[in-house]
Formats: C-alpha cells, sequence, structure tokens
C-alpha cells in the first residue's frame, strides 16, 4: 500500500521539478536575449524590461517567445533610451566622485560612499521598474513607484542589490557566464515585485 502511495506521488514531483528546471533555464535563455538586446548602449531597461515580462509570461503559463521580447522590447525602448541615457550620466558622475575621493580631496571618501549607495539604489529602483514594466505605462511613473518601493520594502531592494552581486562576481571570474546571469537578476526582481505586492 505504501509502495502504491510513493509510486503515485513520484510522477507529481519530477514534474515539479521539471517545471523549476524548466524556468531556469528560461531565465538562462532570457539573460543572453537581454545581453543582446543590451548591446545599444542606452537600451538596458528596456532590455530588462521586456525579459522580466517575457519571464512573467513564462511563469504564468503564457505563450510567448523571442517573437514577443522582440516586440515588448521594441515598445519598452520608445521611451527607455531616455532612462539608459540618464543612468550612463549618474554613472559617469559617480566615476567621477571616486576620482576625487582617490585623489585625496577633503570629504572625498564621504561623497564618493554615497555617490555609490545612490547609484547602486538607483539600479535596484531601474529593475524593480523594468519588471513590472507593460505596454504603454511612462517610465517616470514606473521608476516613481519603484523608488518608494525601493525605500519601502528595503528586504526585497537588499534581493535585487544580491542578484546584481551576482551578476559582478560571474564577471570577475568568469565573464561570458554574466550574460545568462542576468536573466536571473531580472526573475529576481520580477519576484521581489510579486512578494510585495502579495504583501
Amino acid at each position: 500500500m505504501a509502495q502504491a502511495r510513493v509510486k503515485a506521488r513520484s510522477p507529481r514531483r519530477e514534474s515539479v521539478f521539471g517545471e523549476r528546471f524548466a524556468v531556469f533555464a528560461e531565465c538562462l535563455l532570457t539573460g543572453v536575449w537581454i545581453a543582446v538586446a543590451c548591446l545599444g548602449v542606452v537600451t538596458y531597461p528596456a532590455a530588462f524590461a521586456a525579459g522580466a515580462r517575457h519571464l512573467r509570461r513564462r511563469t504564468t503559463h503564457e505563450a510567448g517567445g523571442w517573437r514577443e521580447f522582440v516586440a515588448d522590447f521594441r515598445a519598452a525602448v520608445r521611451g527607455g533610451w531616455a532612462v539608459g541615457l540618464a543612468g550612463w550620466a549618474a554613472a559617469a558622475a559617480v566615476w567621477v566622485d571616486v576620482l576625487a575621493a582617490r585623489a585625496g580631496i577633503p570629504g572625498g571618501p564621504f561623497v564618493g560612499a554615497v555617490g555609490i549607495l545612490a547609484l547602486i539604489g538607483l539600479a535596484v529602483a531601474l529593475l524593480r521598474a523594468a519588471a513590472v514594466w507593460t505596454p504603454g505605462v511612462a517610465w517616470r511613473a514606473l521608476l516613481a513607484d519603484a523608488g518608494r518601493r525601493t525605500v519601502c520594502d528595503p528586504a526585497g531592494s537588499f534581493l535585487v542589490v544580491c542578484g546584481l552581486a551576482v551578476v559582478a562576481l560571474s564577471a570577475g571570474f568568469l565573464p561570458p557566464l554574466a550574460v545568462p546571469v542576468l536573466g536571473a537578476v531580472a526573475a529576481a526582481a520580477v519576484a521581489v515585485e510579486e512578494r510585495y505586492r502579495h504583501r
């Protein structure tokens, strides 16, 4: 009797494992798509938005593939390129602060540390905005809401920072490994937003 129960339950366990492995594999594939879409330099917000939307479709068992990703990317890049340009400007400003700190300017280390923390906060807000992006929604409104969630949900924001740290460590250890891991960062942002929504 017990053996019959084990046999009856085992296919379900295998299907759950198979489903989770399929989602993980989809994350890695999405990371490659995101990396290709980021080649436009200022297109990284749109790339993450399209990747996050693809993963949301995948987890809700909706149809979607490369064509849908490209369509989402084209829709997101219309306003997303300006966000990408602003992000690079912020990174350049922080780099100047870091150079000032290294040059020994009074107060430089403090300003550099504040700049780096602010840049990390902006990156988290951007990823959280991309995780909930849908066609037709303005990036300005998305970023404003994501900024509030970044501050009001420090645990979720910390999880996104951990995802970014994994990408940085992967790039330092084996640079090509950072490409598929980008999909895992998008998935982490989607999961954090789902967690916040259910709370």
